[in-house]
């Protein structure tokens, strides 16, 4: 599975934010939830509209986002 088939960015949704295709939720905040610990059963629970692979869709997009991250460091003198 392509992320790029669920993830859309369109700046009318959101102010650009990555989002699930055909809703207002943002990659983001499905991130964030499971940062904060939900499981993935608490989030399908809560949020009905979305599925096992919109959830994948957001961390395969939040991994290819780091990958592609470049960090320089600075020299703090």
């Amino acid at each position: 599975m392509d992320w790029q088939d669920r993830i859309m960015i369109d700046p009318k949704i959101l102010v650009g934010k990555p989002v699930i295709k055909g809703t207002r939720i943002a990659v983001e905040f499905v991130i964030d939830l499971l940062a904060q610990g939900w499981s993935e059963a608490e989030i399908l629970r809560n949020y009905p509209g979305l599925t096992h692979e919109d959830i994948l869709a957001c961390l395969k997009y939040a991994g290819e986002t780091l990958h592609s991250e470049k960090v320089y460091p600075l020299n703090a003198a």
